[in-house]
C-alpha cells in the first residue's frame, strides 16, 4: 500500500476540523474517510486531477465544476462533496491534499492509531510488513497504520518514520557515513 504523504497546511487543517465535526455529528467518519482516501489516491495517480487542484490556471468555477462532477460520479458522500465544493469556491483546492491528510490523522488519533511510513529498497512482502508493524506497535504502544513505499536508491535496509521520529537504517545512509568518516581520517 504505497502512499505519498502530503504536508498538512493550516488552511487544510481548518477544513479538516470542520469536516470531521460534521462527519462526527452525522456518524459518518468511516464513510468520509473512505471517500477521502479514494480521492487522495486519485490525486496521486492522475496528473490531470493533480493539476486541476494545484494549478492557478484553472478558474474557481472550472475547479468547482470539475471536482463536483468527479465526486458525484464516484458516489462520494455528500459531506465530502460539499466541503470540497466549498474549498473550490473559496479558491482553496490547493489545500485539498493537506485537508485529507489532516482528516485522516484526526480519525486515526480518535481510534488510538498512529501512522507510520516504511521506505525500503524493494517491495516488502506480507510477512515482512506484518512483522515490521508488530515491532513498531511494540515500540510505540499503539495500533499502527503502516504505509509502505519503495525507493531503490536506498540500496538496502529501511527508513521508518513514526510521527516526527525517523529511524534510518538504509545502506545508502550507512555508506554515506562511512564515506564521511573516511574523509575525516
Amino acid at each position: 500500500m504505497a502512499s505519498q504523504m502530503s504536508p498538512i497546511s493550516e488552511v487544510g487543517s481548518r477544513y479538516a476540523i470542520a469536516l470531521y465535526d460534521l462527519a462526527q455529528n452525522a456518524k459518518a467518519i468511516e464513510a468520509v474517510e473512505g471517500d477521502l482516501a479514494e480521492l487522495a489516491t486519485a490525486i496521486s495517480t492522475s496528473k490531470d486531477l493533480h493539476a486541476l487542484i494545484s494549478s492557478p490556471v484553472f478558474t474557481r468555477e472550472d475547479q468547482l465544476a470539475a471536482i463536483t462532477a468527479i465526486l458525484k460520479k464516484a458516489g462520494a458522500y455528500e459531506l465530502v462533496q460539499n466541503v470540497t465544493g466549498l474549498m473550490a469556491q473559496n479558491g482553496r483546492l490547493n489545500a485539498l491534499q493537506g485537508m485529507i491528510a489532516a482528516f485522516q490523522k484526526m480519525a486515526a488519533d480518535a481510534r488510538g492509531e498512529v501512522s507510520a511510513t516504511a521506505i525500503s529498497a524493494t517491495e516488502l512482502n506480507d510477512e515482512q510488513t506484518r512483522r515490521l508493524r508488530a515491532e513498531i506497535e511494540a515500540s510505540v504502544g499503539k495500533a499502527v497504520n503502516l504505509e509502505t513505499e519503495v525507493d531503490p536508491s536506498l540500496l538496502g535496509g529501511l527508513i521508518v518514520k513514526v510521527g516526527s521520529r525517523m529511524v534510518d537504517s538504509s545502506l545508502r545512509t550507512k555508506l554515506n557515513k562511512l564515506k564521511l568518516a573516511m574523509k575525516e581520517a
